[in-house]
């Protein structure tokens, strides 16, 4: 199954119907117009789009939409605080756009210096990525790929003013609950996966 979010709407595409989601079986493109469009009009929607074949529907998902890959991480320092970043009214991780030529791993941690503004950053594991799509002109796929990235240093972070970062905050454990009421569905989703296992049974 694949989740793809779209504000606080949820669509995923799998290989069955399932209870409480408008169910489409996907037979033609047009349906994946359709089901965007259902969502782009909608609050708290869950589409499901479902055929047997789940790999070609997701390569159809996919070549339907432009995509924009980005990279960033789940940043803890050595007194086991989260780093978070406030930008438009809501909380998220740092995270970017990967640059021609750049590996996902790079980008992670460029986004993260560059947004924040601590250096010395160790990459450990993948977790997994997200799917979101948002409007452009176009109708855009964002790929994010997600690290565990450990900060060894004790600067405190700086937002990076120009990308419209309004402040940067290490997050302690009894904070979370209260950061994740104001985040996007994506995050709350990355942070279950990090949370349950620190692995990633999902699809890249």
């Amino acid at each position: 199954m694949y989740k793809v979010f779209f504000n606080e709407n949820c669509i995923t595409l799998s290989n069955q119907a399932i209870e409480g989601a408008k169910n489409i079986l996907y037979h033609y493109i047009n349906q994946l117009d359709e089901a965007i469009h259902f969502l782009s009009t909608s609050q708290n929607a869950y589409v499901n789009i479902y055929s047997e074949d789940l790999e070609e529907l997701w390569f159809d998902f996919k070549n339907h939409l432009k995509i924009i890959e980005a990279a960033g991480g789940i940043v803890k320092n050595t007194q086991d605080e989260m780093l978070f970043i406030y930008r438009l009214g809501k909380w998220d991780l740092p995270k970017g756009k990967m640059e021609k030529g750049e590996s996902r791993e790079v980008t992670a941690i460029r986004e993260i210096e560059e947004e924040c503004k601590i250096y010395d950053l160790e990459l450990k594991d993948f977790i997994m990525t997200t799917y979101h799509i948002y409007f452009q002109k176009e109708y855009i796929l964002k790929v994010t790929h997600w690290y565990n990235v450990f900060y060894p240093g004790n600067e405190i972070p700086e937002p990076q003013i120009e990308e419209g970062i309004e402040k940067t905050e290490w997050v302690k454990d009894y904070e979370l609950e209260e950061v994740v009421k104001n985040t996007y569905p994506n995050i709350k989703l990355l942070l279950d996966t990090y949370n349950n296992t620190n692995t990633s049974n999902y699809h890249e």
